[in-house]
């Protein structure tokens, strides 16, 4: 064989071998480059249901918060309304008719006095006098005061064993802390 077929054969086989080794190198870049798009696009995907998860639990927070701040709402909402009725009904106690107030008031004394109370008026109560010849006044040997208190309407019951509060926002205190549920579900059905 002759130089120049050696080199020929030289310069063959040399770039045959160069051939192969961009080809493996190509396939190399190939492999890696998939595998790269594979990783890229697995991050995307992990990145992306992170995001949507994220969304997700912010939008409850959200939806929650507002439900408690309309709830809360509601409820000042509710409050308002029973205590406009209970302030209509002390406004109605302290207008009471002569007849009416009368009758409650032998009531309160018939349930709550004991022998020997004192009574204390209200600055605001218009029959005093009227209640002082209520047969129980009587019955049970109850004094009335001269002095007259500041209270909402109605009296004091001062005794030996207690003292009782029938003013009226007392019972109306009283009422509505017993009342108060069963009136809420009637009004807010």
């Amino acid at each position: 064989m002759g130089t120049q077929q050696i080199v020929e054969r030289i310069l063959s086989d040399a770039e045959a071998e160069a051939r192969a080794i961009v080809e493996e190198a190509e396939s190399k870049a190939a492999k890696l480059l998939a595998e790269s798009v594979s990783r890229a696009e697995k991050g995307r995907r992990e990145t992306e249901a992170d995001v949507e998860a994220k969304r997700e639990s912010i939008l409850e927070k959200k939806a929650a918060v507002a439900r408690l701040d309309g709830a809360k709402l509601l409820l000042a909402e509710k409050r308002k309304v029973i205590d406009a009725i209970y302030a209509e009904a002390l406004r109605r106690l302290l207008t009471l008719e002569k007849e009416d107030a009368l009758k409650l008031s032998e009531r309160l004394l018939e349930a709550y006095a004991e022998n020997g109370d004192e009574i204390w008026f209200a600055e605001n109560f218009r029959f005093a006098a009227e209640v002082e010849l209520l047969p129980v006044v009587k019955e049970r040997s109850l004094r009335i005061s001269p002095q007259s208190l500041p209270l909402d309407g109605g009296m004091r019951l001062k005794g030996r064993t207690s003292d009782k509060d029938l003013s009226y926002g007392a019972l109306l205190a009283a009422d509505r802390d017993e009342y108060q549920a069963e009136i809420a579900r009637k009004l807010f059905k």
